[in-house]
């Protein structure tokens, strides 16, 4: 089995069971309470059929002894009546459905797509409230829970993207301000509860007794105290109200241009990338994959052949790509051959030219990356590399089209940043099981602190040690854990998931630098 097939097959095991969420136990407890689980619920919402791409499902699974499988939140992109929507609903299966530090950093990303993209977000709200244990991850800072809530006013106030919130469960303390936040709440009768205190902070605070349902159910928030607007009787009755609600707003959908078939099937995929992932491999035949009949009309052909720019059609939806291209490339007459991955002077300047124009022609970005960094030594530093690095990173930084990013192996050292990365806002990034990110390989940094005494056997232990440290954390399911991608694909699903984000992207035309950009006062 080749790198690829075995790397698929490891995450294909941890997707599974990370879809579970706290277990059949906790699914059942779930059923037993006349409630879905967060993802019946997601399948409930969306149109049958309709793309999924899941964001963040790594986050976190590898942190508190394995007891928050996807931070205890799932969060992602499908339709409803043929609109693209964000959907964040907390998985009740995991401690409650309550907050952990990861669970905010998911819901954060999800509402920074859905304003970015001016995509209707519905919240599916059931949560026990912030994990006491951890609420120095949750509670303070810029980026802690408030923040939640100034994106749920932004987006109200000044952005104008519908917020629906469904209360299909315990809606505790701060937390109620997300549903009292958004346009619309629905609450879901015997089972839904919203409030600033439980039952028992009542009880502990003023001495009055009251039971849930009148202190907070859905006769009281739609009745009494009108916080809430609308009331079903089931969770599958409530998804349905809100089809209804998301179907009747307004939205002039961007259809796509007549799409041709990829050139090769998407299992080629697996027996085109090679075992070891320091050995070449022909990038084109990997865009003859994923883009539309495989055709790319190259820009600059024969200059800086290590980076592949061009124009072509994902399912019709025209991108301008910027792909690494792998291998030793021969180099001009006189000149010695270059090492493919790596970005030399040449090449740099032409992709910032690349992006320079596909920001004029408003035409997408899609980064395939691979790449080691860019080139170092003398020719290297007298050509002016470090100048038309700087033109690269700028240019890809300010332009206003939405990017994509796909990592299929390496993302090292400034070319991971020039190409896209995550400090620079692209709209979504996602990785291969192959994807590799850091400063620089493990044998890099092994030879950058050891140098001629690597060696040495009193060095052997921490040679070992931080060989194995780097292999672990090069590994795409620690980027994936951490949040630095936003989903892993495995290579048969790549071509779907891009076009789908290409869909999502188009939905609007206005700039798309950072979290959002507020609309001129009228």
């Amino acid at each position: 089995m080749n790198r690829l097939r075995q790397l698929s097959a490891e995450y294909r095991e941890l997707q599974q069971r990370l879809e579970q969420g706290g277990g059949p136990d906790k699914i059942r407890r779930q059923h037993d309470q006349r409630k879905l689980t967060a993802r019946e619920r997601i399948t409930g919402l969306l149109d049958p059929g309709s793309p999924w791409v899941e964001l963040g499902l790594l986050v976190a699974y590898d942190q508190y002894d394995g007891q928050a499988p996807a931070a205890g939140v799932v969060t992602g992109l499908g339709r409803i009546h043929g609109r693209p929507v964000v959907v964040v609903a907390n998985d009740a299966t995991v401690k409650a459905g309550s907050w952990w530090p990861e669970t905010i950093r998911k819901i954060l990303r999800a509402q920074e797509v859905a304003m970015r993209q001016r995509c209707p977000i519905i919240y599916l709200v059931d949560s026990a409230g912030v994990n006491l244990p951890y609420q120095g991850g949750v509670f303070p800072g810029q980026y802690g829970a408030a923040r939640i809530f100034y994106y749920n006013s932004i987006m109200r106030r000044y952005l104008r993207v519908p917020q629906v919130a469904a209360v299909m469960g315990p809606c505790i303390a701060g937390g109620a301000y997300l549903p009292a936040l958004s346009d619309v709440i629905f609450m879901v009768e015997g089972t839904s509860f919203m409030g600033l205190g439980g039952p028992n902070l009542v009880k502990g605070a003023t001495g009055q007794v009251v039971d849930a349902e009148t202190l907070g159910g859905a006769a009281t928030h739609t009745a009494v105290s009108a916080v809430a607007h609308y009331r079903a009787k089931t969770d599958a009755a409530c998804l349905e109200r809100i089809r209804e609600y998301v179907g009747r707003l307004p939205h002039t959908p961007r259809p796509a241009a007549a799409a041709a078939p990829a050139k090769r099937k998407p299992a080629d995929l697996y027996e085109l990338l090679p075992p070891d992932h320091r050995m070449s491999y022909d990038v084109r035949a990997v865009l003859d994959c994923l883009l539309d009949a495989g055709r790319l009309d190259e820009f600059q052909p024969d200059v800086g052949h290590e980076m592949i720019c061009g124009h072509g059609a994902i399912a019709g939806r025209p991108v301008s790509l910027i792909a690494n291209a792998r291998g030793v490339i021969k180099g001009k007459p006189g000149q010695p051959p270059r090492i493919g991955g790596i970005v030399y002077t040449e090449s740099a300047e032409k992709v910032a030219y690349f992006i320079e124009n596909a920001d004029r022609e408003r035409i997408p970005l899609l980064f395939v990356q691979d790449v080691s960094g860019f080139m170092v030594g003398t020719d290297a530093e007298h050509s002016g590399i470090i100048r038309a690095g700087a033109r690269f990173v700028e240019a890809m930084a300010t332009a206003t089209v939405p990017k994509l990013v796909l990592t299929v192996n390496h993302a090292s050292g400034a070319g991971y940043y020039a190409m896209a990365g995550q400090g620079f806002d692209p709209d979504f990034i996602v990785s291969w099981p192959t994807g590799r990110m850091g400063v620089m390989e493990g044998e890099s940094a092994v030879q950058a602190v050891f140098g001629n005494d690597v060696g040495k056997a009193e060095n052997a232990t921490a040679v070992d040690a931080m060989r194995a440290d780097y292999e672990h954390q090069l590994d795409a399911r620690h980027a994936a854990a951490r949040g630095y991608v936003d989903a892993i694909v495995l290579p048969e699903d790549t071509r779907d998931t891009l076009a789908f984000l290409l869909e999502i992207v188009g939905e609007f035309p206005g700039p798309h630098l950072g979290a959002f950009i507020l609309p001129p006062a009228s």
